[in-house]
């Protein structure tokens, strides 16, 4: 069998940490039980696992355990968390602040919103892709009903300066959401303390299992009003019907605990492993890196490349290495990254880019060897193109 190529793409997903699928096992087979279920011994077991594991993620990020919604993904948790408030407090205002930047999970329900009669302010990034503050507050209106800002960007590693966020959100009267899919575990988060109203969260980008995600909604100063956008069975106190996946579940918090014990040794780890790659990419001309090096996920690189057709470059390195562009789920549209093009990126440099996602389970010898073929694969597209950089 050939050998598999060097995964380096833990932004779009990672591999179940086997502690985790040893948690979950039993969960299908011996502890099967539906958890809304009350009247016998197999009901309660699902019930109890669902309850250890809702208290395990609360505590995370300094939530209660009534605070925390299941959903199937990050995904649905910002639908929820995005239509479920322009719903509930459409009569207060139909003005939405977001960012350029943002995930399509959250710019195509806010686009959506708009086509109902919301509209929507859509704030530039300054070239690191970080938000500026001031535009932030000038953009607060009277009927501003909610402000959403990811906490660390999925194609850039971008980590925004979430507390401030919050502080001028709350100031005004403003709920502030999140979608920190791509933070949780990774950096500090404290929902009380960075003033965050609603948070989504998932579980695959932390060794967990695909399919389970979770909406923090905060209950008190304030509490937040949700309208439900899956109506059936009442589960999750009627915000988000549907039998809850205890297998999943219980993944997901095994997943967020261990990603806890050891966040800041991966951490460091991650940082030196990035460091180790950029040094080797430094060495070429016409290399730019998109976001800023040090306000990022450690474990995430992401460059622009002069001199190459993108799409060449990915296909000459993929049986070797496992990267992408920009984000998976937008990996199929040929048009360049909104990302990069809001940090002022040309589309030809937009398209000819490579996002690292470093990972739990790398090595410095993979990273040599990705760095060694990437830049092999550069030089000898450039030659064979006689292209050389501006």
């Amino acid at each position: 069998m050939s050998q598999r190529p060097i995964y380096l793409d833990a932004h779009a997903t990672t591999p179940m940490d086997e502690r985790v699928l040893a948690a979950m096992l039993p969960y299908f087979t011996e502890h099967f039980g539906n958890p809304s279920t009350n009247t016998h011994v197999y009901g309660w077991e699902a019930s109890a696992a669902v309850k250890s594991a809702r208290e395990a993620i609360a505590a995370i990020i300094n939530a209660t355990p009534e605070e925390i919604v299941f959903t199937s993904g990050a995904t649905e948790a910002n639908n929820l968390a995005i239509k479920g408030v322009a719903e509930a407090y459409f009569n207060q205002g139909k003005h939405i602040i977001t960012v350029a930047t943002e995930h399509r999970a959250v710019l195509d329900p806010c686009a959506y919103l708009e086509t109902l009669g919301f509209e929507v302010t859509y704030l530039p990034v300054q070239p690191d892709g970080l938000l500026d503050i001031e535009q932030l507050k000038a953009a607060i209106r009277e009927d501003t009903i909610l402000v959403s800002v990811m906490a660390a960007n999925n194609e850039i590693g971008v980590l925004q300066p979430l507390t401030k966020i919050g502080e001028i959100c709350h100031s005004h009267g403003v709920l502030f959401h999140t979608d920190a899919a791509q933070a949780i575990a990774k950096i500090p988060l404290d929902v009380a303390a960075m003033n965050i109203d609603l948070m989504s969260l998932t579980a695959h980008k932390v060794y967990g299992p695909k399919g389970i995600g979770a909406l923090y909604v905060r209950r008190r100063d304030p509490r937040v009003k949700l309208a439900s956008q899956i109506q059936g069975g009442g589960q999750e106190r009627g915000r988000r019907s549907g039998t809850l996946y205890t297998p999943q579940i219980v993944g997901f918090a095994q997943a967020l605990e261990i990603a806890m014990a050891s966040r800041e040794l991966e951490s460091d780890r991650l940082l030196q492993l990035k460091k180790q790659l950029w040094s080797m990419f430094e060495t070429l001309e016409g290399i730019h890196l998109n976001g800023s090096f040090t306000d990022s996920l450690t474990g995430n690189l992401n460059l622009s490349i002069e001199g190459v057709d993108g799409s060449a470059l990915l296909l000459a390195i993929q049986s070797a290495i496992a990267v992408s562009s920009g984000s998976a789920c937008s990996s199929t549209s040929t048009a360049p990254s909104h990302v990069l093009t809001a940090l002022g990126r040309d589309e030809k440099l937009a398209h000819a880019s490579l996002r690292f996602g470093i990972g739990r389970f790398n090595t410095t010898e993979e990273i040599k060897t990705a760095g060694e073929v990437a830049i092999a694969t550069i030089k000898s597209l450039r030659q064979a193109n006689q292209l050389q950089p501006q």
